[in-house]
């Protein structure tokens, strides 16, 4: 019996996998409330995504997913935390405004190349404008865990993939030898 890679098990879920000139190209922003529908199809589309991918891979540390990695190059990304009562955030045209100088470094994930584990370091607290479907900014701070995952996605927005941040002459490395390696990202101070 052969063993389905992650990565290609992503790929048939519909997720965009690294290398495609989508994932390395700076999504297109809204134009809102004018392309309020398109911005909505472009959120519907990614919560289906991400329901076919939760369906076949339980994400403890919670899942986050952005329009390019959907083939949508435009700026949208949505957020899952752990707790499955927090309702997912919705990012439109997100921009970091702010980020402490504290950092962490931990391993993570991306649903593009989903053989590896890399260590990334991220700021413990950023502040993200974004806008609503109407055309309104909003500002929100994240912290820890919730700041990696709302971070990772917003770099996807940008063209990055989290191997840009790990530090020079660190590799990530394949998903078996991750797997229990890992500490849990903590949500709470």
């Amino acid at each position: 019996m052969t063993q389905v890679r992650p990565s290609e098990q992503m790929r048939d879920l519909g997720v965009v996998q690294r290398g495609a000139p989508v994932l390395a190209e700076p999504a297109l922003a809204f134009d809102l409330p004018a392309e309020r529908q398109a911005a909505e199809q472009a959120i519907e589309q990614l919560f289906s995504a991400m329901e076919r991918i939760g369906r076949v891979h339980p994400f403890a540390k919670g899942m986050g997913l952005a329009a390019p990695q959907i083939a949508i190059g435009r700026a949208a990304a949505v957020v899952q935390p752990p707790e499955s009562a927090t309702p997912p955030i919705v990012l439109l045209n997100p921009r970091i405004t702010d980020r402490s100088s504290d950092e962490d470094e931990q391993y993570e994930g991306c649903l593009s190349f989903f053989d590896v584990r890399g260590l990334a370091p991220r700021p413990l607290q950023i502040t993200v404008e974004t806008m609503t479907l109407e055309g309104q900014l909003m500002t929100t701070t994240y912290e820890r865990g919730l700041a990696r995952l709302v971070h990772h996605e917003i770099d996807h927005l940008y063209g990055l993939l989290y191997t840009a941040r790990m530090r020079t002459g660190v590799a990530p490395i394949p998903v078996e030898e991750y797997r229990q390696t890992g500490r849990a990202w903590a949500y709470d101070q």
